[in-house]
């Protein structure tokens, strides 16, 4: 990995004064690869994000019938925030008191992550259970497809987060198979009540991706552990209010194994590629979920795929393939900011230390970036959250 020589003391603060084009020249190498770099975990993230998810579904369907829909919904997000909160405990006792690569939560966080938590954690899980109980398996993980579609929506008209043609026309097509997926129901059931209910929780949880981009620089263990642990226990709680009941260990212990995989790492995933790639490219990576869902609903469910759902899934892979082949470059300028989070000393990252550095990367601190302009390729990450 190429990285860039840090300021390590006052006396060389004069470096930094040098003009943008300067300080562009000479990290010139080191910012390619950087941006690449970035650009390339962040996708692997998303998937893995999306692969995680989308193989729960099936599980998640296979449950439904022995758990009320509410209290599944908490005990698979009480799965991910205990099986979390053991990893950061053990993080925690493996760092000793070192400094860790992760920036903590701070008080400014807490309102975005508890929005985040009421639509994704609450709403979003029982909304989705509730669809499952009259959706095939395999149609409901094509459904979830909606959730990158609203991702994005609400990124590009609230939050101004920057989209164009091929981004656009790729959501196109993924909202019509959505549409193709929800009409096939109608003959069946009248008003298909399963695939609003799902598309209903792809909206919360659009809504919740939307606010988490705001503190994904933060742990995204700790985002993600607090979020299973606030929603698992509210679901209950819920649940037990309604008079539903525990099902037995075994399946409640499968519950929290399905939740852990399929909530809980794939939300850390999730947090991780929302830092590389922004909201809407995220969003639109982890629309490869229910293509995993619906396959291996297929294969152990039972399910029967229709003529609509192969074309519905045809279009959604056309559209999710014009986002893989996006390209986006221009030239930006990036503004002065103070904020905190594990980084290296690359291009963005030429700061001096308030502190004696023993030359680890990544490393956190809060730091200061100074004004810069220069073109490469980039995706709306935590530093280029840019007007265009």
């Amino acid at each position: 990995m190429c990285k860039c020589k840090s300021v390590r003391s006052r006396a060389d603060k004069s470096v930094y004064t040098m003009t943008n084009a300067r300080r562009a020249a000479s990290s010139q190498v080191c910012n390619s690869l950087t941006k690449e770099t970035s650009m390339h975990k962040g996708i692997v993230y998303a998937l893995l994000a999306a692969a995680l998810f989308g193989a729960s579904t099936p599980f998640a369907k296979s449950l439904v019938g022995e758990v009320a829909p509410v209290a599944l919904a908490g005990l698979l997000y009480l799965g991910s925030g205990f099986g979390l909160l053991i990893w950061f405990v053990l993080r925690a006792l493996k760092q000793n008191g070192e400094h860790g690569t992760s920036a903590r939560l701070r008080a400014p966080d807490l309102p975005w992550l508890a929005g985040a938590i009421a639509a994704g954690g609450v709403a979003g899980p029982v909304l989705l259970m509730l669809g499952l109980t009259l959706t095939a398996a395999s149609s409901a993980s094509l459904l979830l497809n909606m959730e990158g579609v609203l991702t994005s929506l609400l990124a590009w008209f609230v939050f101004k987060e920057n989209v164009d043609r091929r981004i656009f026309i790729g959501m196109l097509l993924i909202v019509a198979a959505g549409v193709l997926l929800s009409w096939e129901q109608v003959p069946v059931l009248g008003v298909p009540w399963g695939a609003l209910a799902i598309i209903g929780a792809c909206l919360c949880w659009a809504i919740d991706n939307n606010l988490t981009r705001k503190v994904s620089a933060s742990d995204a263990v700790q985002i993600a552990g607090i979020k299973g642990l606030v929603a698992g226990s509210v679901n209950l709680a819920i649940a037990m209010a309604l008079g539903f009941h525990l099902p037995p260990p075994h399946t409640i212990l499968l519950a929290a194994v399905v939740g852990f995989c399929g909530y809980g790492l794939s939300l850390v995933m999730f947090v991780l590629a929302l830092r590389h790639l922004g909201t809407a490219r995220t969003g639109a990576y982890f629309s490869a979920a229910p293509f995993v869902g619906a396959v291996i609903a297929l294969l152990t469910l039972g399910d029967t795929p229709s003529p609509t759902l192969w074309f519905a899934a045809a279009l959604m892979g056309v559209g999710i393939g014009l986002h893989l082949t996006e390209n986006h470059e221009h030239e930006h300028e990036h503004e002065a900011t103070l904020h905190t989070h594990g980084h290296t000393h690359d291009a963005h990252h030429q700061h001096e230390h308030d502190f004696e550095w023993d030359g680890v990367e990544p490393h956190v601190h809060p730091h200061r970036h100074l004004p810069l302009r220069h073109s490469h390729a980039h995706y709306p990450d935590i530093h280029h959250r840019h007007e265009h």
